[in-house]
């Protein structure tokens, strides 16, 4: 009888993982089945765990999936698998990296009646972006839980009360650069840049998933931060529109690995992607720096939707 059972799990899994049959998993488990990921305490049924499947199956086309051993005592079973399979379409809105990736789990099994109630697993969709390099935020992927509450008492921050807090935080300008696949320059504006150490010499840039220019830095190793200068009131206005070739009319000068570096500015870097940390609508690049350059000129300054000459500061 066991030695049935786990056939008819092997089969099952092999059919659901690496042919896309996910309705093989309907004969081998009951009708309250759960899953729970230890990683994320996430607990879903089985039409979860079947989207699941299927939107790893299109991100990974050719995911193999082998059975290394199965343990059985009574009504547990325990399961251990690896699975190989390249990146080469997006999962949950992170773009393919074309990185082969393999992955090993386990996953232990409650039974009820000769079929799977409940399963607590190692692995789910968002330990799989760790593995292929991309790890995620304790909140990238979760649910919306407003349990913010503020004057208005209906639990939502309101956004423009974000937007005015923000707002009232001074910064620097800066372009953000990259080149795409083809060789092609590509930048945005962005403020949202922060150093992060001198030793090593680390940054940070935080990017927005609807920018034009996100699928192309994602896939990049490398990134520029360019901070504009008082005479660059131009150059911060082209790469804030949707203009699309925004280099058009640009001098710049390509970095040591081709990063686009932006003349006149006040200062340029460029940095070697080390982590791309998923942050729900945001990706959080932190790269090492291995070329910068600083020009005598004075930086721009950004509050509330204005520019401001950076020159004109005096000590408060």
């Amino acid at each position: 009888m066991q030695e049935t059972l786990n056939d008819a799990v092997t089969a099952a899994w092999t059919a659901a993982w690496d042919e896309g049959d996910v309705t093989a998993f309907d004969a081998i488990v009951t009708a309250d089945y759960q899953r729970e990921s230890t990683g994320t305490k996430k607990v879903c049924g089985l039409k979860e765990l079947q989207q699941e499947i299927l939107d790893v199956r299109a991100a990974f086309p050719d995911l193999t999936t082998r059975i290394e051993k199965v343990i059985a005592s009574g009504d547990d079973m325990a399961i251990f698998w690896k699975s190989t399979g390249t990146f080469t379409h997006p999962l949950r809105g992170v773009p393919p990296t074309g990185r082969v990736v393999e992955t090993r789990g386990s996953n232990a099994l409650t039974l009820r009646d000769g079929r799977i109630a409940y399963e607590q697993v190692t692995w789910d969709a968002v330990e799989l972006l760790a593995h292929v390099g991309i790890p995620s935020l304790g909140s990238a992927f979760e649910d919306e839980t407003p349990d913010v509450i503020v004057d208005n008492l209906s639990g939502n921050l309101p956004q423009d009360i974000m937007k005015g807090f923000n707002r009232q935080f001074i910064t620097g300008v800066t372009v953000v650069t990259t080149v795409d696949e083809e060789g092609t320059p590509k930048g945005l504006a962005a403020n949202s840049y922060a150093s992060i150490s001198l030793d090593p010499p680390l940054v940070l840039v935080c990017v927005q998933k609807t920018s034009s220019t996100y699928p192309a830095l994602f896939q990049s190793s490398h990134f520029g931060i360019n901070i504009l200068s008082n005479n660059q009131l131009g150059t911060v206005k082209t790469f804030a529109s949707k203009t699309q070739d925004k280099f058009a009319d640009l001098e710049w000068h390509a970095g040591p690995n081709g990063v686009p570096l932006i003349d006149g500015s006040a200062a340029s870097l460029e940095a070697e992607i080390k982590e791309r940390f998923q942050a729900k609508t945001h990706t959080i690049f932190v790269g090492r720096v291995r070329h910068a350059e600083v020009a005598d000129v004075d930086p721009m300054i950004y509050k509330a939707g204005l520019f401001f000459d950076g020159a004109q500061l005096e000590e408060l």
